[in-house]
């Protein structure tokens, strides 16, 4: 089968297209035909090696994915049964389309710690399938996990963005950030985006974003105050009331200046540096608070995709490429050329 692997940290020129061994699915597990494959943010710093995480290689990036059932591994009943479309004692048969959640319990994360999904044919744990409802895109799923699932944990589970509230949204043109805006307005909310570049700007207005702010020719914290108000100690209230932020670097001390008083902070990540300068005195003075955010969960995943299933949320796809331009996608990703998710189509031409 062809997969993309690179053997030591680098630039997309690491990035090899190979033909590989087939996997062999294991006691639990499915064979499954990817069909659509998604990059990440976390990509490029993966292959950098820039996270200080260490990666086993030779590595495979990508950790999204979906595709079509096509065998079973021992223990997931008689694979004649299953080869004749019979569901399998698991719930799956032959030929389902599935989505693959890609964290799997105490191995890690696909693209991360395993081997990852920019391949034809993946071995993964039943327990990690999840079924795609009829009139879902292969790459529609693939967009949902990483980017739709995390943004969905941090706006609902851990912040509660709640009808009427005012959030901002950091580097919004991205996977995650593109979910951050779509379910904050689900919420309810009124929403404030950062993004730079016109076909950008344009698409976040698009996508429902009350406001957008062009970092390249604003500062942020300003414009927000300019929108909502200066944040105050007592009398009206003033500032954004949830600041979406996994940019981190030289964005997090100017955000909680515009954080109004009892305002949340949320955070999955920190893409342009994980310790910045902070000044703890807006923390106690203005009431505000941190929430931290990691990853998603199976029922989420089951939510966006019935979403995507009744049309009442489309996720971002920017471009689907077949896995021969998996480099020059990678490459779109680190010059921030990239509005929502890429997808790599293994097998065939995009």
């Amino acid at each position: 089968m062809k997969a993309i692997v690179y053997e030591r940290h680098g630039g997309v020129e690491e990035l090899e297209l190979r033909d590989v061994p087939e996997p062999i699915p294991g006691e639990g597990e499915a064979l499954v035909r990817v069909r659509a494959a998604g990059l990440n943010g976390f990509d490029p710093m993966m292959l950098a090696g820039a996270t200080g995480l260490r990666v086993p290689l030779p590595m495979i990036p990508c950790g999204d994915a979906a595709g079509e059932i096509v065998g079973f591994g021992a223990g997931e009943g008689d694979p004649g049964a299953a080869e004749d479309g019979d569901d399998a004692p698991t719930g799956f048969a032959i030929g389902d389309r599935v989505l693959i959640d890609p964290s799997i319990p105490g191995r890690g994360m696909f693209g991360e710690a395993i081997p990852g999904t920019c391949r034809e044919v993946i071995a993964v744990p039943v327990g990690n399938l999840v079924p795609i409802p009829e009139g879902v895109s292969f790459a529609r799923a693939a967009a949902i996990p990483v980017a739709y699932g995390t943004a969905l944990h941090m706006i609902e589970d851990r912040g509660h963005v709640r009808a009427g509230e005012k959030v901002l949204v950091l580097g919004a043109t991205g996977g995650v950030g593109c979910g951050c805006v779509q379910l904050a307005k689900r919420a309810g909310a009124e929403v404030a985006t950062c993004g730079r570049g016109a076909f950008k700007l344009e698409r976040l207005r698009a996508l429902g974003a009350d406001h957008v702010i062009d970092t390249a020719e604003e500062v942020f914290a300003e414009a927000v105050r300019g929108l909502w108000g200066r944040p105050r100690y007592h009398g009206e209230a003033g500032g954004a009331d949830v600041i979406v932020n996994y940019v981190g670097g030289d964005t997090w001390a100017p955000s909680l200046t515009a954080l109004a008083r009892g305002g949340r902070m949320l955070t999955c990540g920190a893409t342009a540096g994980h310790d910045p300068r902070t000044d703890i005195r807006y923390l106690w003075s203005f009431e505000q608070t941190i929430i931290g955010s990691d990853g998603w969960t199976r029922e989420g995943l089951v939510r966006l995709l019935a979403w995507a299933a009744d049309g009442s949320l489309v996720p971002v796809v920017h471009a689907e490429r077949p896995i021969e331009e998996t480099a020059a996608a990678m490459q779109e990703l680190i010059d921030r050329d990239v509005f929502g998710k890429s997808i790599i189509v293994p097998g065939a031409a995009a």
